[in-house]
């Protein structure tokens, strides 16, 4: 038990790090807007670039975790990080950029897999949801991180010196990981039936009835909500709500901290509710529509709509982060990275796609005239939209799987 927690909190150090690093392109927004002279469309596609590489790496990614282990896989992919870090505190120009916000998303891309799939192995299925939950919530604790402390250190080392911290915060995590995280027994459930396993490819990942059942929701509703929380949330209060850029951090701040206690909740309560037979799917159907609720109250209100509203419509988006393990949980233990890995690039190509989406959206609308303030409800209300197209989709093949399954 012991050591399970030390691994789980060596582990956590890096996924804080990584979702500090998501995170941080909201708080920035003013001063980069300003200093590189960016439009929406550009702010969108800078913070998707953390997520477009990210998704990059995710097929390579599940084959290595399942081949060589969380440990070994982890370090050879924060060393990117580094470089991106260290990349994107010398760019001088919105490519150099991002860039630097793409190398930085390969590097960190590994910080929630490899966890997730060394707990496949090593815990219960009860554990796993846990554990899962709390590894969010220490990311949530990151993007905390992100806001109101980047806001106070920003006058004494300036954005480019936040980033080379963030590079030697990174290394020291890799020394800590090298340390502390255990060698990967590949053959450690037996040799044949690893070996049937290692067969089973990405196309088997892909086709798997309740793979396909969560990837509606997982690309839209669970990329959307990442793709509000770091960064549209952060110009929606300056631009319709009237913030300040303090007042926008400040708002930010709250909003991850609502999500911090939202995964720590999820991680006490989920075991008891998988004794109960509350499976994940079943807690996805009845918790998502309150999101939509929360959402279309914060395109009615437009200016009265500011962080708890946006704080209320994340956390009622965090039953999605139930689906991660529950995908892993639905193939075999072998093939966990790989499964893990292929859900994980929906999700954030979902955020890639919808941050530059939104920021084109947003610009599309001011063609043709108007405010600010109905240039972001439009895009946000057509957002909304799609959320719900997506989950009638999930909903229906739920309910079908309902029906065939045996009582």
């Amino acid at each position: 038990m012991r050591t399970a927690v030390i691994v789980f909190l060596t582990f956590a150090i890096a996924y804080f790090l990584s979702a500090l690093l998501r995170a941080i392109t909201a708080t920035l927004s003013p001063t980069l807007s300003a200093e590189m002279a960016l439009s929406a469309s550009d702010l969108g596609l800078l913070a998707g670039g953390y997520f477009l590489g990210f998704a990059l790496t995710q097929v390579p990614l599940g084959n290595w975790l399942d081949r060589h282990g969380p440990r070994r896989v982890i370090l050879w992919f924060l060393a990117l990080a580094v470089l991106g870090c260290g990349a994107f505190a010398l760019a001088t120009s919105f490519f150099g950029l991002l860039a630097a916000r793409v190398l930085t998303g390969m590097g960190v891309s590994a910080c929630l897999m490899a966890p997730l799939t060394g707990y496949r192995r090593w815990l219960s299925p009860a554990a796993q949801m846990r554990a899962n939950a709390w590894m969010l919530m220490t990311g949530s604790l990151g993007m905390v991180a992100a806001t109101l402390p980047v806001q106070w250190l920003m006058p004494l080392t300036g954005w480019r010196g936040l980033f080379w911290g963030l590079a030697a915060l990174l290394l020291l995590a890799m020394v800590i990981i090298a340390l502390v995280v255990p060698p990967w027994r590949q053959r450690e459930k037996g040799h044949e039936a690893h070996s049937k396993d290692e067969a089973i490819g990405y196309g088997v990942i892909w086709r798997h009835p309740y793979f396909r059942q969560m990837l509606p929701i997982g690309i839209v509703n669970y990329g959307g909500m990442i793709a509000m929380q770091t960064l549209w949330a952060g110009p929606w209060m300056v631009n319709v709500a009237g913030y300040t850029p303090q007042q926008a951090a400040g708002g930010l701040f709250a909003i991850n901290l609502s999500m911090l206690c939202a995964f720590w909740l999820w991680g006490m309560v989920n075991p008891r509710l998988m004794r109960n037979g509350w499976l994940p799917e079943r807690l996805i159907a009845w918790g998502l529509p309150l999101s939509f609720v929360v959402l279309g109250a914060i395109v009615a209100l437009g200016s009265g709509a500011g962080w708890p509203l946006w704080a209320l419509y994340c956390v009622s988006c965090t039953v999605l982060s139930l689906s991660q393990p529950a995908v892993a949980l639905a193939l075999p233990v072998a093939a966990a990275g790989r499964a893990l890995s292929a859900y994980n690039l929906a999700i954030f190509a979902g955020v890639f796609v919808l941050q530059w989406a939104i920021g084109l959206l947003i610009d599309a609308l001011a063609m043709l005239g108007g405010s600010a303030f109905d240039h972001y409800r439009g895009a946000v209300a057509i957002f909304g939209a799609c959320g719900v197209w997506a989950y009638a989709v999930f909903l229906r093949a739920h309910l079908r799987q309902t029906v065939a399954r045996p009582s």
